[in-house]
């Protein structure tokens, strides 16, 4: 026995919106035999499984096309507006779990749009909740991951920015002051949810606690991989595993400190099993 002591961060696991989209989806599945899903219902591959073997069915957009007079949960990451119109035009009972942040960005956004002003928005190219903002601008918007993509030179002197919730805070900040040292004039809103972004900050000084850190996530995870990096930058001896059978003994000393976290998308199950796993070895 290596005789670990191991705790799991308490602030670790799912946000509000997964927590609400996950119950509303069990809620279902527990009257119902199925629920089709738009998309994975959180990005973690072990709680979809868990889910799926209830009932539920993940699928894509086009798949959403072919289905009639069923139910279809929408995830906490939102949809465009198309997705409520092919609703209509099929007979759905949409169960709408959209994060109620990412609600009041859309319509923020929607507003801005109206208004035609130029609309950026700081977030991740192809991600669920992105394409969700762009469809309240007719896909007009401006996405940019990086501000090396974008020409400064050739931006409009007036300009809207918008963030993907799950955003980098200070990343956020210091994109809308170097647009406005260039002489551009920044109309910057700050829609990220704290509940997200605070979580850097905690996990930095978790992660300093413990002889080693294990963060539990799924590979499709835009947040964990954030999160990961933040913990390996603050305790070098950080381990990325998406379940406890990738658990390497090597990584451990008999009587090391080990601290368990994950992403906003990690169930606390998952934690537990890993921190089981670890107490065995």
């Amino acid at each position: 026995m290596l005789h670990l002591k191991v705790d799991i961060d308490h602030n670790s696991g799912f946000c509000f919106g997964v927590v609400y989209a996950i119950e509303m989806a069990e809620d279902i599945l527990s009257e119902d035999s199925h629920l089709y899903c738009l998309g994975d219902i959180v990005h973690n591959d072990e709680e979809v499984r868990r889910l799926e073997k209830k009932g539920l069915k993940i699928i894509n957009h086009e798949a959403l096309k072919e289905i009639y007079n069923e139910k279809v949960l929408i995830r906490a990451h939102g949809e465009p507006p198309s997705t409520y119109r092919i609703a209509l035009e099929n007979n759905l009972q949409l169960i709408d779990a959209s994060c109620p942040v990412v609600l009041k960005l859309q319509n923020r956004i929607k507003n801005s749009y109206d208004k035609d002003e130029s609309i950026y928005i700081y977030g991740k190219h192809g991600h669920a909740e992105v394409e969700g903002l762009l469809g309240q601008t007719n896909q007009e918007a401006v996405v940019f991951q990086n501000i090396d993509e974008l020409d400064i030179s050739q931006l409009p002197k007036n300009i809207t920015l918008y963030s993907q919730t799950t955003k980098s805070t200070d990343k956020f900040y210091e994109i809308s002051s170097t647009l406005k040292e260039a002489g551009i004039e920044v109309n910057a809103n700050d829609t990220i949810c704290r509940q997200v972004s605070n979580r850097d900050k905690e996990l930095r000084a978790f992660a300093s606690n413990y002889d080693i850190i294990l963060f539990v996530s799924g590979t499709k995870s835009s947040n964990g991989k954030v999160l990961y990096g933040v913990c390996k930058d603050k305790n070098p001896n950080t381990y990325f595993v998406s379940s406890e059978s990738e658990i390497d003994t090597s990584w451990f000393s008999e009587g090391n400190s080990v601290g368990i976290c994950g992403a906003t998308s990690t169930p606390m199950w998952l934690m537990e099993n890993v921190k089981s796993k670890l107490l065995s070895l």
